[in-house]
């Protein structure tokens, strides 16, 4: 029998005009991000009118116990104050296209741009937040500022510091630096620090959750918790997804979020035995932020070998209010391509002016630079098999 088939020329072709983007995820940081003084990343608009840099007054508490009836002449005193600089500079993207290929496209490829570059702009910030966790703080315009490529990023970037200045900033931020599950692995010379970093005792676990609380604490100047709207004090931790995973399995955070969450009502939907989300435990809010795991294997490779037998480890960032600054000289705001070779070719892209940047103080009367609201751990925290 002869069947007839249809030719490849002659078949029926339909593609869907739905453009399926790469999953881009909102920014993590962003409910804790705000302008008042209790924000764990503050942000700031003073530069909207101009300039390239705004300093942030930082001020430290009294702490004489003060006079009785005895003489006060004298015996006054005097105010702790730091002006932090924080700088700013552009980011800009674009995509262009040429009436020829928008005129053959099935899918209008093109009309994602403005989508695209929006979520291009929370990836950035977001990136740059992460890695403003992670740099060193310093009283200097960031390498690279005003070039070509630019720096968004304040502080000395952890991947681009010597061991010098690694080594100055671990012995300047003792009191809010944890390696491990013990405060004996502490060392003046960073990576021995990280070397007494084991895969065994030191992954993270309530019990560094909790340490790491108790240190924040302690220190001095203090990291102040941050406040929710109901009045309650958190600390904010953020992780990332291998120091997560380990989190989740720890028999302590299993048994507490088996026996102590809530049952009745939408409980299930809430515990993250069933849903990923945030862990809360001894009043800290624990938040994945899976960039902080990339960044590791990316961008801060030499933590990939620097625990134990040369075993993987992983940052994480307990924080308190105003742990970072977020400065702003322009919003994010479309532009356009106006060399359109007679409205032939089209473009159309997205800029913005901010600077993102690590808290940090001089001590008075010294030379140490202390992160102001954010205690940075480590811990083992393997690739996934």
């Amino acid at each position: 029998m002869a069947v007839t088939t249809v030719q490849d020329n002659n078949k029926l072709v339909r593609y869907t005009r739905e453009i399926n983007r790469e999953f881009v995820r909102e920014n993590m940081f962003s409910p804790y991000m705000g302008q008042d003084l209790n924000a764990i990343i503050r942000i700031r608009q003073e530069l909207k009118q101009g300039g390239d840099q705004m300093n942030i007054p930082l001020v430290t508490k009294l702490r004489g116990r003060g006079t009785g009836t005895g003489t006060l002449v004298g015996n006054e005193e005097k105010i702790d104050n730091y002006g932090m600089r924080l700088w700013i500079d552009w980011a800009r993207h674009a995509v262009v296209t040429k009436k020829s290929e928008t005129h053959k496209d099935s899918a209008d490829i093109f009309g994602e741009a403005r989508p695209l570059l929006s979520d291009w702009g929370k990836e950035r910030q977001r990136d740059d937040i992460v890695e403003a966790f992670m740099a060193l703080p310093a009283e200097v315009a960031p390498v690279g500022l005003g070039a070509d490529e630019g720096n968004t990023v304040n502080g000395i970037k952890y991947e681009n510091a010597t061991t010098a200045q690694k080594n100055t900033w671990n012995a300047d931020n003792q009191d809010r630096v944890l390696y491990g599950s013990a405060v004996s692995n502490y060392n003046a010379t960073h990576a021995t620090a990280l070397g007494n970093i084991d895969t065994t005792d030191d992954k993270m676990s309530a019990k560094v959750v909790s340490l790491a609380k108790s240190q924040a604490e302690l220190a001095d100047p203090a990291i102040k918790p941050y406040k929710t709207r109901d009045g309650y004090e958190y600390y904010v931790m953020f992780v990332g997804s291998n120091a997560f995973r380990d989190l989740k399995a720890d028999p302590t955070i299993v048994a507490a979020n088996r026996d102590a969450r809530a049952r009745e009502g939408n409980g299930m939907d809430k515990n993250p035995l069933f849903q990923d989300g945030d862990l809360i435990w001894d009043g800290v809010i624990i938040r994945k932020v899976p960039e902080i795991s990339k960044y590791v294997t990316s961008v801060w490779t030499t933590l990939l070998t620097a625990g134990a037998s040369s075993s993987r480890v992983e940052p994480y960032f307990l924080c308190g209010q105003q742990a970072l600054v977020l400065g702003w000289g322009q919003m994010a705001k479309p532009t356009f391509r106006k060399e359109d070779d007679y409205g032939f070719i089209t473009g159309v892209g997205t800029e913005m002016a901010y600077g993102v940047g690590k808290m940090f103080k001089r001590i008075q009367d010294g030379t140490a630079m202390k992160q102001w609201g954010v205690f940075t751990g480590f811990v083992s925290a393997a690739s996934n098999a």
